[in-house]
Order: structure tokens, then sequence, then C-alpha cells
């Protein structure tokens, strides 16, 4: 009798305890974030984590919003997503603007992923005063890379005329002849390197190294949810580990997020470098700081924002990344 309630006992604790680990598993995976990113080649590690099953292994589950970097602010400060992926000078921006950000990971620095398309009589940036640039909206990496880049060549904005146009659409009227320029990025840079007579590429973040990104949550979100954002940076260096034990597998998941093939996304991610963990603690404990102070003029004087950040040191949160 006494053996029979020792059974019955041990299996009533057994059963509640593998009901309380799958409730555990359970409420983990209720752990939902809405994350707002584009199609940008440095941001695929993101679409690897989604489609490879980190997320979800490491308790996770993640909306992937496809929104243009123009619009991806009002998301946030609507509540339509949580954590957005985009360049750092956004992230000074959209702070200095009213809309909360703090980052918590780097993704990636362009090394030739970003650049701006010209015709093949254009031989120097003095040469694209009046003409007219394909680039996206003011707000957007490649409307602040242009800015960047002009600034560095003692013009501005002014000194160009620019047509609103997204990545995508920039380098395709450029290939069919319109505009006299283009900024874009990759996949779609690699449209313009393809079509040599259309045009060539004036110049690029390896002349210019002003575009990296980073992985920045609401402030009220990542108080209340931090393990959640201590999750999603592991699926970041996890993706990491995936794309260096298996790239062809890595390459042929991220490639179809972009409707590219395995081998046509290695080309186009060969123009970056995705930033591990000793990277982004590099990055945080100085790197960042000074890049934001360098790109807050030229916002400024872009028209992009009105006033500096109050504090440089409430846009990012090093404590995910050590």
């Amino acid at each position: 009798m006494v053996k029979t309630v020792v059974v019955k006992v041990a299996s009533l604790l057994a059963a509640g305890a593998c009901a309380a680990g799958m409730a555990q598993t359970a409420a983990a995976q209720e752990t939902k974030i809405a994350l707002g990113m584009s199609g940008w080649t440095g941001f695929a590690p993101l679409s690897l984590a989604d489609k490879a099953g980190i997320f979800k292994k490491n308790g996770l589950d993640v909306e992937l919003k496809m929104i243009p970097q123009k619009d991806r602010h009002l998301a946030l400060a609507a509540g339509a997503i949580q954590c957005a992926a985009t360049t750092v000078e956004t992230h000074v921006a959209w702070n200095a603007n009213g809309v909360p950000i703090v980052q918590i990971f780097q993704m990636d620095k362009s090394y030739g992923a970003d650049g701006l398309a010209v015709r093949n009589d254009v031989k120097s940036f003095a040469d694209l005063k009046g003409k007219t640039i394909g680039v996206s909206a003011p707000g957007t990496a490649p409307y602040f890379g242009l800015a960047w880049m002009l600034n560095k060549n003692g013009m501005t904005l002014k000194d160009v005329k620019v047509v609103s146009l997204e990545p995508q659409p920039a380098a395709q009227a450029f290939v069919a002849g319109q505009n006299d320029a283009a900024m874009t990025y990759e996949p779609y840079l690699s449209t313009v390197r393809a079509n040599p007579t259309a045009g060539k590429i004036l110049a690029t973040t390896l002349d210019y190294p002003m575009v990296m990104d980073t992985v920045g949550c609401a402030p009220t979100w990542l108080k209340a949810n931090a393990k959640a954002a201590a999750a999603l940076t592991k699926s970041y260096f996890d993706a990491l580990d995936m794309i260096k034990a298996d790239p062809a597998k890595a390459n042929e998941l991220m490639g179809s997020a972009v409707k590219q093939t395995g081998e046509q996304f290695a080309k186009s991610s060969a123009y970056l470098r995705w930033q591990d963990k000793a990277a982004n603690q590099k990055f945080f404990a100085g790197e960042l700081t000074s890049f934001m102070k360098e790109a807050t003029p030229i916002l400024l004087e872009a028209g992009v924002i009105r006033k500096a950040p109050e504090d440089y040191a409430a846009t990012f949160d090093a404590s995910f990344v050590k």
C-alpha cells in the first residue's frame, strides 16, 4: 500500500514537472516581438534566425515586418513594432525627433555595399552639381549616405537635385537610363555592377565608411522585456555561428528572403561584414558614440533633425553584448 502511494506520488510529481517544463517553454515561446526591417543584405541574419528556427529555439515568436526605413519610426511610435533594425544615424534622428529607441546590438558594417552610381562621364563629385540623383527620402540611410559623401567633398544636398526613390527602384531607374545618378545598396547596387554600360560606381562605403546597422527597441518595452531582448541578441549571434558552420545552407536561406540564389546572396554579402560579439563590445565601448557625434552635424545640415540628441548614452544599452 505504501509502495503504491509512493509510486503514485512520484508519478504525479514527474507529471507536474513535465507540465511545468512544457508551460515554461510555451510561456517563453509566447514572447512575441514585431521587428521592423527591410531587404538590406546586412539584415539577413535576422531572416536566417527566423527561417532556421533560431528565434523559436531561444523562446521567441518574432514577426519580421518589411517596412520602408522612412516609415519604420512611425510603426515604432504607434506600437506596431517593438524593435527595429536600421542604421546608427537613423537611431540618432529618431531619438532627436521624439521617437525614443535604444540600440542593443550591432549587426553589420558596410564595406562597399552602399554606393553612388553615376553616368560614365562623371569624373568627380564636382561634376554632380545640378545633376538629378535618385535617392530615398530624408531620414533614410541612402539620403544620409549621399549627404555624408557630398559633405566630405565640400558640397551639400542643395548642390544637386534629388528625386525620391527607394533603393531598388532607384537602381532600376538608373539602369533604365533615368536620372544622372542613384544612391542605393545591396542587393540592388549589384544591378548597377552588372550593367557597366549604364554607368559606374563613383564611391562606396569603402571610400566613405559611414553605414553601420544596429537593432534597437522601444525603451518602455525593453525595460519590461529584458530577457526577450537578450534572447533576440543571442539569436543574432547564433545566426552568425550558423553562417560560419554551414555557409551554403545559410546563404540559401538568407537569399530566399530577397529572391536570390545562395550564390547570388554570397556575392552580395561579400560587400559587408557582420559583427560578432567581440566586434560589438568594441563598437559599444566607444566607436558608436564617436560616430553618432560625427553624424549629428550632417543630419542637422540636411534638415533631418532640428536639434542634437540631449544624451547620446541614452540611445544605447551595451549590457546585452557583454
